[in-house]
């Protein structure tokens, strides 16, 4: 079962032409944290992680194109770990999957020490002078939920945003809880996710977004007619508006 899955899985990655675009690979060796650094002052940072076996480089890439001269551009690479999900084939993963049904068992533990090194960036960013306000964090698919659960757990001042793409609420028995004593409950949140999503399906991300929309009052969802599990230029505009409001 789990064999028909990977090949399900890594189908669908493909057929949506996001697998190519991102440069998917399972056994890619080079795994770095590719950052864009700003062409003048630097007065903001936006950390962003990518989803399962992507690297750091296409996103990189895509956010080039649209770079702002005040802002660093960070994307961190996840380690190779085995993926249930996909038979245990080692690819960059956060986290281990164990299925993509709103009921499959969690690895909170993984996703606890991928929020973990998330945190670190955002206090590395500190540490160059960057204030948590001027800082976004966000991430696609697996790497938005790490970037969901982060932003609500680690602590510390409000953040300068969050950016939410075709993912979905990590931990989400127990992280609404968490969600209003953080001082994150107010931070300017973008979600954004297709309706076509054989992923993680659109109505993942509803559901999501029903959570984030009743406890965060800064929260916009957008919502894409015939965007599978990938990116489209329309959304691209929306993600470049928001990070021209929450960063400018």
């Amino acid at each position: 079962m789990l064999k028909t899955v990977n090949r399900s899985y890594r189908t669908l990655l493909y057929s949506t032409g996001f697998g190519r675009f991102m440069g998917l690979s399972s056994s890619s060796k080079n795994m770095s944290t590719y950052i864009v650094e700003p062409s003048g002052q630097h007065t903001a940072s936006l950390i962003f992680l990518h989803g399962l076996g992507d690297t750091g480089e296409g996103w990189s890439q895509l956010f080039r194109m649209k770079k702002k001269p005040h802002v660093r551009y960070v994307f961190p690479t996840a380690p190779i770990a085995p993926v249930t999900l996909n038979g245990g084939m080692p690819m960059p993963s956060w986290f281990d999957i164990y299925g993509l049904a709103p009921d499959s068992p969690e690895d909170e533990q993984g996703v606890k020490q991928s929020a973990q090194k998330l945190a670190q960036l955002i206090s590395d960013e500190e540490k160059r002078g960057i204030p948590r306000s001027r800082i976004v964090i966000g991430g696609f698919s697996q790497g938005g939920a790490v970037a969901l659960y982060t932003a609500f757990t680690s602590g510390g001042s409000k953040l300068g945003g969050l950016l939410a793409l075709s993912t979905w609420m990590p931990s989400h028995k127990t992280l609404p809880e968490l969600i209003n004593q953080s001082e994150n409950k107010a931070l300017k949140i973008l979600q954004c996710h297709g309706q076509v999503d054989p992923v993680v399906q659109f109505f993942i991300g509803v559901r999501t977004s029903e959570i984030l929309k009743a406890n965060c009052p800064n929260f916009t969802f957008k919502q894409y007619e015939n965007l599978a599990h990938s990116s489209c230029d329309e959304e691209l505009v929306d993600v470049f508006k928001f990070l021209n409001e929450a960063i400018p």
